[in-house]
C-alpha cells in the first residue's frame, strides 16, 4: 500500500512531508546563480579580438584579468605605461544587482578606471559598459565567451 487513506505516503508524518515541501521550495527560491558558476565567469574576448579576459571570483566579487593580448594591444598598453598587460586585472570588483554586475573597469590605453557594468546578453554575450558622470555617459562593448586562449 502506498497511500492511506490519510492521503500520506506510508510511514510517513505529516511534520516529515511538510518539511520536504518546506526544504524543496526553499530549493526553488534560491537564485540561479547561487547554485551554480555565475553566467559572468569564464574566459571572454573583446570585439577586436585583441583581449581576452578570464573572469571569477575574487573575495565576495567578480574580477577579470588578461590571460593574452596581441602585440598591438600590448604595446598600446606599454606606451601607456602598462609594463606588462598579461595579469592585469581589467574588471575589478563587480557585485550582483539583479541581471546586472556592477563593478570598475581599468582601460589600459587611458591608464583610468571606469564606474562599469556587465549584463549578461546570452550565454556567450557580454555586455560591457564603462561610464562617466555617473554614469549619464556610457560606452559599451560586447565580448565573447571563448573555449580556450588563443595561441
Amino acid at each position: 500500500m502506498l497511500w492511506r487513506a490519510s492521503g500520506n505516503p506510508a510511514g510517513r508524518t505529516n511534520g516529515t512531508m511538510l518539511l520536504r515541501t518546506a526544504l524543496f521550495l526553499s530549493l526553488l527560491a534560491v537564485p540561479l546563480g547561487a547554485r551554480a558558476a555565475t553566467p559572468v565567469e569564464g574566459v571572454w574576448l573583446n570585439p577586436s579580438g585583441s583581449v581576452a579576459v578570464r573572469t571569477g571570483s575574487c573575495g565576495p566579487g567578480l574580477c577579470g584579468r588578461v590571460v593574452w593580448a596581441s602585440g598591438q594591444a600590448k604595446a598600446d598598453a606599454q606606451d601607456s605605461g602598462i609594463a606588462s598587460l598579461i595579469g592585469t586585472e581589467l574588471l575589478q570588483d563587480y557585485r550582483p544587482e539583479g541581471r546586472i554586475w556592477r563593478g570598475t573597469v581599468f582601460v589600459p590605453d587611458m591608464g583610468r578606471r571606469f564606474d562599469s557594468r556587465i549584463e549578461p546578453l546570452s550565454a556567450d554575450r557580454l555586455k560591457i559598459s564603462g561610464c562617466i558622470l555617473g554614469g549619464f555617459f556610457c560606452r559599451s562593448q560586447v565580448w565573447t565567451r571563448i573555449a580556450q586562449v588563443p595561441a
